[in-house]
């Protein structure tokens, strides 16, 4: 498929077809997997599953947080409760919401996308107002949202930046969560009672730095068990990460470069000791207002392979990577400029006295400014 981001059932299809092979577990009504196979389509497998033409397919991690999380956020979705991811920017909520979508709908695309603007009719349903003009309000006249189609087909439904919305838009989720029922009051007898269907539920998500902005009303909050979605606390386990996801983008670009183990360590480290605002050392650093996040990491580590590549460089090196640090750091406040300059003077400094690759990082702090 020629497409600049596949969705995730697409792009994880032979991963999802020797899954579903291999899956001999139950499943609950309407999933197209087990919840035993949906965390391994999540975290990943030791080894690989063999595809219906009889190839094996390696089962790759795609969230690194704690599997546990995982489990419990498909089993929350086992229960007539919905799952809301709540979390910094940046820590892959959304990337989670897709991939439970995918693996347990095989589709991700009945997703609102929060925000001021959202109304009701882009949650629920609306009309076309040529038929209704000329017929009069009938299923025919009807367009479905998510929130409908989810319900007829039973399938996962996903509200990102719910708390972006105005509480009288989130509040429409609350019949359908509590009562599995969504009335069409235009509609008459019978075909005004949407049921839900088995297999639906509700995925939302919200970022902690929007608290405040529209609070959900309590009513709502009892209808969703909440997870919090945590960075990345191993530096390992993160420069794994922002490396392959790294190379992938790069890939699908068709840049044929990739992320040096050393580069990745130094983009990586910088970023997890601002984000938790101390060094491996135990020094303290000011933290940025900006979320230094893992997802910020990818985009600042591609957008280096970008330049490398397109101005004639063969690897990605120290100074590819600072070029692109300004435009993650400085987003909403000047002083983040200066405590990121401030970390270089101090901790970088420091480090370039007994590492080369510490000093190239080192003098690639003239583009901080």
């Amino acid at each position: 498929m020629d497409a600049q981001r596949p969705l995730a059932e697409h792009r994880y299809r032979r991963e999802l077809a020797a899954l579903a092979r291999a899956d001999d577990r139950p499943r609950p009504a309407g999933w197209m997997l087990s919840p035993r196979s949906v965390v391994d389509f999540i975290v990943g497998l030791p080894d690989p599953l063999e595809h219906p033409d009889g190839e094996p397919v390696p089962i790759t991690a795609k969230f690194y947080g704690n599997a546990p999380l995982v489990e419990r956020a498909v089993i929350t979705l086992t229960t007539m409760r919905g799952l809301m991811l709540i979390g910094e920017p940046g820590t892959a909520k959304s990337m989670l919401s897709e991939l439970l979508a995918a693996a347990i709908s095989a589709e991700s695309t009945l997703t609102v996308q929060g925000s001021a603007g959202t109304t009701e009719d882009q949650v629920r349903y609306g009309w076309n107002y040529a038929a209704l003009l000329a017929h009069g309000p009938s299923p025919a006249a009807l367009i479905p949202a998510p929130l409908y189609m989810g319900m007829t087909q039973g399938k996962i439904v996903r509200f990102e930046e719910v708390t972006r919305c105005p509480p009288e838009v989130q509040d429409v989720l609350l019949s359908p969560m509590s009562e599995r029922l969504l009335i069409v009051p235009e509609l008459s007898g019978e075909q005004r009672l949407v049921y839900a269907r088995p297999g639906f539920n509700i995925i939302a998500t919200a970022n902690t730095r929007d608290a405040g902005v529209n609070e959900m009303s309590a009513a709502l909050k009892r209808r969703f068990n909440f997870e919090t979605v945590h960075p990345i606390r191993s530096p390992a386990r993160e420069m794994a990460l922002v490396t392959r996801q790294t190379d992938e983008a790069l890939s699908e670009a068709d840049v044929p470069l990739s992320l040096p183990t050393g580069v990745a360590e130094l983009l990586v480290t910088t970023f997890h000791e601002l984000r938790e605002g101390v060094t491996a050392e135990g020094e303290r650093v000011d933290r940025p207002t900006t979320p230094m996040s893992t997802a910020e990491a990818v985009s600042v580590a591609t957008s280096a392979g970008l330049h490398a590549f397109y101005y004639g460089e063969d690897a990605i090196g120290p100074d590819h990577v600072a070029r692109h640090l300004v435009g993650t750091a400085l987003k909403d406040d000047p002083e983040d400029l200066k405590r990121l300059q401030g970390y270089f003077s101090r901790v970088v400094r420091r480090r370039a006295e007994d590492s080369t690759l510490w000093a190239a990082w080192y003098e690639a702090r003239r583009w901080l400014s």
